[in-house]
């Protein structure tokens, strides 16, 4: 990107965070002709800046009605050196969050699943997706693959409030130990941005998370996907010198 297109870049988002800002919740954002003209750029280039507030939480965008402001949501914000669900966390700072749209389903493993989940031969898996929503709003999505001699389809009650992580915590088996989770950004694939209600190619913060029992197999491999302006994370560090 050269100085010129930087310069148009940095004063459209600061005009758009302006006008996001000076309004009120619930208020419509003119339409895109308008809004272009408005701020003299293209069309594109106006719709690229707008996903940027949007996957912040700042504005949502209605199919057929237009672009709202939103009010400022509340940040889910927890530390990565415990392992804890979004509904914990949530409870812990009094936000009210629910279950979307889910599915637990029986399946046959994958090759790689096969290996590291330690399946037996003619094993299956039970796949578990799942939306998130925080303050009526598509927050996350969740993804978790078991063993099905471990959780099956049917073990999921009709109370489910989300979290496998605090599924198998109250059940006490099998027990778990520690949980290994690599964290990336990446852009929303199609099915996720469907999920999510956003553009694909959103950015999005992705944990990959694999579940150990005390003999360090395997249990639970889940996968997050979490839109940026609804998380918060978060480690504390010890000083190298001091360990």
């Amino acid at each position: 990107m050269n100085m010129h297109n930087q310069s148009i870049s940095w004063r459209l988002h600061r005009d758009l965070k302006h006008l996001i800002d000076s309004g009120v919740a619930g208020q419509k954002l003119p339409s895109e002709p308008e809004l272009s003209q408005q701020l003299g750029v293209s069309r594109a280039t106006l719709r690229e800046a707008m996903r940027t507030f949007e996957i912040q939480g700042k504005i949502r965008r209605r199919q057929g009605s237009g672009t709202f402001i939103t009010s400022t949501p509340q940040v889910i914000e927890s530390g990565l050196e415990v392992l804890e669900s979004i509904q914990t966390i949530a409870n812990r700072i009094g936000l009210e969050v629910k279950l979307g749209k889910w599915k637990a389903e029986l399946r046959s493993p994958t090759i790689e699943e096969y290996k590291v989940l330690g399946i037996e031969p003619g094993g299956a898996v039970t796949d578990i997706s799942r939306v998130i929503i925080a303050e009526d709003r598509p927050a996350a999505f969740l993804r978790d693959v078991l063993p099905a001699a471990i959780l099956l389809p049917e073990d999921i009650e009709q109370d489910f409030r989300g979290s496998i992580l605090d599924l198998l915590l109250e059940r006490g088996a099998p027990q778990l130990s520690i949980a290994r989770t690599d964290i990336n950004a990446i852009n929303a694939s199609a099915d996720i941005a469907r999920a999510l209600g956003i553009q694909r190619g959103d950015a999005l913060l992705y944990f990959c998370a694999d579940l150990y029992n005390p003999d360090r197999q395997i249990v639970d491999q889940s996968r997050s996907y979490f839109l940026p302006g609804y998380f918060n994370f978060h480690v504390v560090r010890r000083i190298g010198q001091n360990l």
